[in-house]
């Protein structure tokens, strides 16, 4: 296995999981106090189950940006969403909720993780990609 893993080569639920965990323990993070009540999109009912939804949706747009440099608040409000409707009519495709997504972003831009682009969108800092590769690495030697 060669030094040098990136975010690329490991496998995304692991990544996030472990990702969401460094968040959580980060004590820069904040997560604002709306996160228990709110939904993660107009085709949802209620609010997620899990308490740690937040850094894990956090964790996974850092690992979005990461991969595809330059996405905004509406590119992941598309890659978050998801079918809406389930009645007879069909599905058709709603957008998660931007709110929730340009809080996170804020969050990470504040984190130093990334940064905002001359173009719009995001991508990642030079040291969010060490910080993030560092975690990727981790994963691939089984450390965490």
């Amino acid at each position: 296995m060669s030094s040098c893993v990136t975010v690329r080569d490991v496998d995304a639920a692991k990544f996030v999981a472990a990702y969401a965990e460094v968040l959580k323990n980060n004590d820069k993070f904040i997560v604002p106090k709306w996160v228990e009540v709110v939904k993660t999109g107009v085709h949802k009912e209620l609010a997620p189950y899990d308490p740690d939804w937040y850094f894990i949706r956090a964790a996974a747009i850092a690992r979005a940006v990461y991969l595809k440099p330059g996405s905004g608040v509406g590119s992941l409000k598309v890659k978050f969403g998801s079918s809406g409707r389930k009645s007879s009519k069909g599905d058709h495709h709603r957008n998660a909720a931007g709110g929730i997504i340009r809080n996170c972003l804020m969050t990470l831009d504040e984190l130093k993780i990334t940064e905002p682009t001359a173009n719009g969108g995001r991508k990642i800092t030079r040291v969010g990609q060490q910080a993030l590769d560092l975690i990727a690495g981790q994963i691939a030697r089984n450390e965490l």
